[in-house]
């Protein structure tokens, strides 16, 4: 265990340029934002109005009158 902070120690004591730092923190910044775009259309996706079972009577709605009409369309094919 010391011997990894002290290799962690040493690393971070090493002197760096400014242009290696600046790359550096440019693919930081980058990473980040392909990070934040890639989590909030994965978000969007999973998001579901109603939960359809077509196979099974009244859609799984349980009377809901909205979610068994928007079943009905989207079982037809009307939503995939």
């Amino acid at each position: 265990m010391n011997d990894r902070f002290d290799e962690l120690a040493r690393s971070m004591a090493q002197s760096v340029t400014r242009r290696g730092a600046l790359k550096k923190f440019g693919v930081g910044i980058a990473g980040m934002a392909l990070a934040l775009l890639g989590t909030a259309n994965s978000a969007q996706a999973a998001k579901k109005l109603h939960g359809c079972r077509c196979r099974k009577p009244d859609f799984g709605c349980n009377g809901d009158l909205n979610c068994i009409s928007f079943c009905e369309v989207c079982c037809a094919g009307g939503c995939f």
